[in-house]
């Protein structure tokens, strides 16, 4: 039974993780993408107009479910609003949990001593150890065609 959770759960963030980014050559060349992967490309596009300004900067928001406001925000905020917008799965909150059980194997460049749920899942190297720790990091493509409909 946990195998088969742990498959669930790793097709899951895979399936999710696996293409925002999609390129229409590399769409238009490949089969229909996965019905999870459908849903969070469309969570990514509703997007589209609505998140408008790019702003970086430390805010202290809910937890769990926090957000900047929806018309600003980082590339980051996207793909967390993505996820919980297609699966109801909140990445600040399954970051958080992780980086308190192994804050060591997090990147150490903010000089934080604790996690910080206002911003640690806005910071791509925090939710790219965070996909690697879950088995969802898939090897980098090396063309830009190679990308596949939900890769992140």
């Amino acid at each position: 039974m946990a195998n088969r959770i742990e498959h669930s759960r790793r097709a899951f963030l895979l399936s999710g993780g696996a293409c925002l980014l999609a390129s229409p050559v590399a769409s238009a060349r490949l089969a229909a993408p996965s019905a999870p992967a459908k849903r969070l490309i469309t969570a990514a596009e509703a997007q589209v107009g609505v998140t408008t300004v790019y702003d970086p900067r430390y805010e202290r928001i809910a937890f769990p479910g926090g957000d900047v406001p929806r018309e600003r925000g980082v590339c980051t905020d996207v793909v967390v609003r993505a996820y919980r917008d297609a699966f109801g799965y909140d990445l600040q909150a399954r970051l958080n949990a992780d980086m308190r059980t192994a804050f060591a194997v997090y990147p150490r460049r903010w000089g934080l001593a604790a996690p910080d749920t206002n911003i640690d899942h806005r910071r791509v190297p925090n939710l790219q150890t965070f996909f690697a720790r879950q088995g969802a990091e898939r090897p980098r493509p090396a063309t830009a065609t190679a990308w596949l409909p939900g890769d992140v």
